[in-house]
């Protein structure tokens, strides 16, 4: 196994195009991180500086405490599987895995002796003399995975490698390589836009934006405790609702959200410079009814419109000059046009300041987030 460091590291093209801008990132041994951010955020372009595919234009990429800006890719130790499966055509399955080894000078009974662990792995072994033509998706994208596993690497890079794939391929490959990863324990970075596959796979995510780290923790921290508002926004689907909201200080803080003047049992950070703030509530933490909710702020709305989607139905309610959306059960009966009470829970507030964009609340009993950089 191998550590991973990224210290200030730069990517300037031509043109005074910057891309990637102060990274800073240490991975521990066996850790699998997820890089997840917008398209054009920097996040393929920082995992082939790590793999030697670019140059670097300024700091320092570490692997096992020792700096390889000038090594080669092959030197690297490090094994990638990309977006397309670049696999050769007119070789089987067999020799597309087998084909490093194969310039590397190994023997044939070396070579097979190492192909073979890995095809049984994947579930290969009865294609292993297909053409990749012969192949599905799903099945192309694991012989990819076999010709890096079998090179025994230090690092496995992944740079969007599901994104070709259907949705039910995509779901069962993402199985597939979280269970390799527990076998294997090797150190992985995975590079993806796809935030349930950062959720699911990741011992820790790594949130881009225009070149810089948003934030990193591990899911449950950064669906929970987000740093800022744009990270809010990013993950979750249905996303954050996001409401301009006043703040006042009398007693306790308080909140005028269209009108409605709510109490919150938290603190607000003493630095906020100005009443006017942004409150964001993911659509799962506002209720129909107060049922469970031990501090729920009530809040009243029009539903505009209803979508049921099975076990749940999605509401859109007029809150002023806002629209929210709500996720309740399908179990509760709501029809649109109606004058509703909506029950939010207090503990699952977030705020944010209107200038900075950084969270500003922290509800009460919420233990400090420490993911933000």
């Amino acid at each position: 196994m191998a550590s991973v460091e990224f210290k200030h590291v730069e990517k300037v093209y031509s043109g005074d195009v910057h891309t990637v801008k102060d990274f800073n990132l240490k991975i521990n041994d066996g850790e699998f991180i997820v890089f997840l951010g917008p398209s054009g955020c920097g996040k393929s372009t920082t995992l082939r500086m790590l793999a030697g595919l670019e140059d670097i234009s300024g700091g320092e990429i570490l692997i096992n405490n020792k700096v390889v800006n000038e090594l080669e890719p092959i030197e690297r130790d490090i094994a990638m599987v990309f977006q397309s499966y670049a696999l050769y055509p007119h070789m089987s399955v067999y020799q597309n895995i087998a084909f490093a080894l194969k310039l590397a000078g190994m023997s044939k009974a070396d070579i097979d002796e190492k192909v073979r662990p890995v095809a049984d792995m994947l579930q290969l072994t009865p294609l292993l003399d297909r053409k990749p033509k012969a192949l599905s998706g799903g099945q192309r994208q694991r012989v990819a995975m076999g010709r890096a596993m079998v090179r025994t690497p230090e690092v496995f890079l992944f740079d969007e490698p599901l994104s070709n794939l259907d949705a039910k391929l995509r779901n069962s490959m993402r199985a597939e390589i979280k269970a390799l990863h527990k076998k294997m324990k090797k150190t992985t970075i995975y590079v993806t836009h796809d935030q349930v596959e950062a959720m699911t796979l990741a011992d820790r995510i790594v949130i881009l934006r225009d070149g810089k780290v948003e934030q990193v923790g591990t899911p449950r921290e950064i669906y929970h405790s987000p740093a800022n508002k744009f990270v809010a926004g990013f993950i979750g689907s249905p996303a954050m609702n996001f409401i301009p909201v006043t703040l006042s200080k009398q007693e306790g803080w308080h909140v005028d959200l269209a009108g409605q003047t709510l109490p919150l049992l938290g603190e607000i950070n003493d630095n906020q410079s100005s009443e006017k703030a942004t409150l964001g509530i993911r659509p799962c933490d506002i209720h129909i009814t107060p049922d469970l909710l031990s501090n729920p702020l009530v809040i009243k709305g029009k539903v505009e419109n209803l979508e049921l989607l099975g076990s749940t139905i999605q509401l859109t309610s007029r809150l002023g000059e806002s629209q929210i959306t709500v996720e309740a059960p399908s179990s509760h009966i709501v029809n649109e046009d109606d004058e509703a009470n909506f029950y939010i829970d207090e503990s699952r507030l977030h705020m944010f300041n209107d200038q900075s964009g950084l969270s500003i609340y922290k509800p009460k009993g919420k233990p400090e987030s420490v993911v933000s950089q």
